[in-house]
């Protein structure tokens, strides 16, 4: 009898370190930190180059202050953008305060892997279509706010963006045609 209660304990044990370690991984995952209303942006000041999407009035957006974790081959989905003066990534970069040419493989991260600027300055290895790239994180695709003049009246980043330059999508050799949206990994270099 003895030893069937200790069977028992142990795997009620068991079932409880379990159970404790799937809450542990549910709660280390992503989940949305709070929406906002859409504003409708004064006329032209939503710069749509790039297939920009502009903010509509009334509609809500889901906003992160975290992103997915980061591994040696981190899923994300590459975005274009332009970080030249008047280009659709609006202002100077968050990393440097300068603005970068479309020729040069520069990025902007969402804002959980943007991580504080922990990542700025520094390249990271975007691998899609067969191809590696390196390019140098300078910015960041705010993913807590958006709507306002601050962002160019854009919504808010998802939590899983690399915005990069022309020249990461040369890089990757993908066709003119198919530019604005990849699914890719990275990691840092």
């Amino acid at each position: 009898m003895r030893n069937f209660l200790c069977s028992k304990a142990s795997f009620l044990l068991l079932f409880i370190l379990l159970l404790t370690n799937c809450f542990d991984i549910e709660a280390q995952k992503c989940r949305p930190s709070g929406r906002i209303r859409g504003k409708k942006s004064p006329s032209a000041h939503c710069n749509t180059e790039n297939d920009s999407v502009c903010c509509v009035r009334g509609k809500m957006y889901t906003t992160y202050r975290c992103s997915p974790s980061v591994s040696s081959n981190t899923k994300a989905y590459l975005t274009l953008n332009s970080f030249e003066h008047g280009g659709d990534g609006g202002g100077p970069s968050e990393c440097d305060n300068q603005y970068h040419s479309d020729d040069t493989p520069v990025v902007a991260l969402s804002t959980g892997w943007f991580n504080n600027k922990s990542r700025c300055l520094n390249n990271i290895t975007i691998s899609a279509n067969g191809r590696n790239v390196l390019a140098m994180v300078v910015d960041e695709c705010d993913s807590t706010m958006g709507c306002d003049a601050d962002h160019d009246y854009q919504p808010p980043c998802p939590n899983n963006i690399v915005d990069a330059s022309k020249a990461v999508w040369e890089a990757l050799g993908v066709s003119r045609e198919e530019w604005g949206g990849l699914d890719i990994t990275w990691s840092d270099s």
